[in-house]
């Protein structure tokens, strides 16, 4: 038996974080089973593990080897959380590992023994059996922590600048960009010679950013925020923004800096506002708050969702393979990620790790190993 971690909220309201033994699966003939060594804890799997629990009030009980978190999500939050409500679900996009057994195709007998990377759910798992083809076998010498987020954050990165080009935008904006996937991106522009402009929150941020190289970088904690974002964007002609905080005000202040930008150089003026197109896509949901705007940014303007897996989808299998092969290219400059601490299962389920990952903070990023302490 294995090992796999699940989250449930019940119909009462109540999330319960669990490890729930499951038979280690047997291939089928397309299939691989991966013993996985690394999975990250991105934010889109926090999501999951976590619904709209509020983390404050998370408890454990139980046993050391069978930890139970419970949480309580917020009446005014349960309506969200219809769709899985008395539902244990597994969790964890992607993750590492090396593959142990192999169903009889070609495809899935040239990966036995191989390390690979894999995305298809339920990664946090001491074992997943996954399809073939959705491995990605990592080049020899690569860890599985070094290969455990090349799918995720590096293809959300390529799809960004690729949306951009499709859209017919030159330049980009980024926000909550000290992120492993902000820091990502930068390298990926400045390879592509892509003008970037990066929002974040706070001095150190920036400071982190410029270390890379970032030349525009908009803090929002300083008091000329929308004067500097504006300047930024003249330089840039940056219509383009992807937005990982979801909530609140600063979506808005985007597409209003974007249209001041574009005013400065108009020719004429307009009451409808500047005639180029301004995008915001909403990606991710750090601010759980509803987002707010003042429609000062004419009507040309579009604000959306924007996520991974559909638009891989619109790309198509040609598409996505140019895309991955970049990705192990540049598996150890481009796209490396970086971890402050390594978790097993157990780990995980503790109040002070909890606690930590569970804020979602810049510079926090947890890399979970199912097999963290058990022999091979």
């Amino acid at each position: 038996m294995a090992l796999q971690l699940r989250s449930l909220i019940r119909a009462n309201g109540e999330l319960e974080l669990s490890l729930h033994d499951e038979p280690i699966p047997e291939p089928q003939a397309h299939e691989v089973v991966i013993r996985v060594e690394a999975s990250p804890m991105n934010p889109s799997d926090l999501g999951l593990l976590f619904g709209a629990a509020d983390i404050g009030t998370a408890k454990v009980s139980g046993t050391p080897e069978r930890p139970i978190v419970t949480a309580t999500v917020p009446e005014r939050a349960m309506p969200a959380m219809a769709g899985r409500l008395d539902q244990s679900m597994p969790v964890g996009n992607e993750g590492a590992g090396v593959v142990v057994k192999a169903g009889s195709s070609p495809a899935a007998q040239a990966l036995l023994g191989k390390t690979v990377a894999a995305i298809g759910g339920a990664m946090y798992s001491q074992y997943r059996a996954v399809a073939a083809a959705q491995c990605l076998e990592l080049p020899a010498g690569t860890a599985p922590a070094e290969g455990a987020s090349c799918f995720v954050n590096p293809l959300t990165s390529l799809g960004m600048v690729e949306t951009m080009r499709r859209e017919g935008h030159k330049a980009l904006v980024h926000t909550a960009a000290a992120s492993n996937l902000g820091q990502m991106l930068n390298k990926i522009c400045q390879k592509d010679g892509i003008a970037l402009v990066n929002i974040v929150r706070k001095p150190e941020q920036e400071a982190l950013l410029r270390g890379i190289g970032a030349k525009y970088v908009c803090s929002t904690s300083s008091p000329t925020f929308l004067e500097d974002l504006t300047q930024a964007l003249v330089e840039t002609g940056a219509t383009l923004a992807f937005d990982a905080t979801g909530g609140g005000k600063l979506a808005g202040q985007i597409l209003g800096c974007m249209e001041a930008a574009l005013n400065r150089t108009a020719k004429e003026y307009s009451r409808y506002g500047s005639t180029t197109h301004k995008q915001v896509y909403i990606y991710g949901g750090l601010d759980r708050s509803p987002t707010e705007f003042v429609r000062n940014f004419g009507m040309a303007w579009g604000m959306g969702g924007w996520l991974l897996f559909p638009f891989l989808q619109k790309l198509g299998d040609e598409g996505v393979q140019r895309l991955r092969a970049r990705v192990v290219a540049e598996l150890k400059t481009t796209f490396a990620s970086h971890y402050t601490r390594e978790v097993s299962l157990f780990e995980a389920l503790q109040l002070d790790a909890i606690g930590v990952y569970g804020k979602q903070a810049t510079g926090e990023k947890f890399l979970l190993n199912p097999n963290k302490g058990v022999a091979a």
